[in-house]
């Protein structure tokens, strides 16, 4: 598996490669920012870029979509129906996105659905709370968890689209999942679900709930 890391955009949003290193094809997930910058180093690698896969419709994991298809063609990108169409957020320290919008390329896809990538099988998981359309994909023994799911804490729910309720549920969802997983969050270093588990308040939390 290729899995390579970037900070993109202005409230550093963690961007993902995911690749099939003998296929050598790649999904790009949430491109938050610099999608001309990320197709090229995308190429650069070596690597085809097949899918984009979005966590969630906050413009700061949108944002640099459209330059990045401007550049690739016309790739599927897999998102919630329930975060589409990607609308302009503002987040309480001031910052203002644009959103996404109509997107042609546009495909929902939801709780149990997989995506082939190569010889890697991609596990769609419906984690909402800090949107209605929150998402982690599963690979392997990878999570990439969005804003669900942080190195000891979790996302926001104080926006519109926001559930406190439905954040718990997903916390609990993901820290009962069978086993260790490296975390890869939409903010922040990695982690590990079992040092998440031991370490998270919120985790803990979650997991207290019935």
């Amino acid at each position: 598996m290729y899995l390579k890391a970037f900070n993109v955009g202005p409230v550093e949003t963690n961007c993902y490669f995911l690749g099939d290193e003998a296929a050598k094809l790649a999904a790009v997930i949430d491109p938050g920012d610099a999608g001309e910058a990320l197709y090229r180093q995308l190429c650069q690698d070596g690597y085809t870029p097949a899918m984009i896969l979005l966590t969630h419709g906050h413009f700061d994991h949108v944002n640099g979509v459209r330059d990045f298809l401007a550049r690739s063609g016309s790739i599927p990108v897999y998102m919630s129906r329930k975060d589409y169409p990607c609308s302009p957020t503002r987040f309480h320290t001031g910052s203002d996105g644009e959103g996404l919008g109509e997107l042609e390329e546009a495909v929902f896809v939801g709780e149990g659905d997989t995506l082939t990538l190569g010889s890697l099988t991609i596990e769609v998981l419906e984690t909402p709370g800090h949107t209605g359309g929150g998402l982690t994909f599963r690979v392997d023994r990878v999570l990439f968890t969005g804003d669900t799911l942080f190195a000891g804490s979790c996302g926001r729910t104080d926006f519109g689209n926001s559930d406190q309720q439905a954040m718990w549920r997903s916390l609990k969802r993901l820290g009962e999942l069978e086993g260790d997983y490296t975390v890869c969050p939409g903010h922040g270093g990695f982690s590990t679900l079992e040092r998440e588990r031991s370490g998270n308040y919120y985790l803990r939390h979650a997991m207290q709930q019935r």
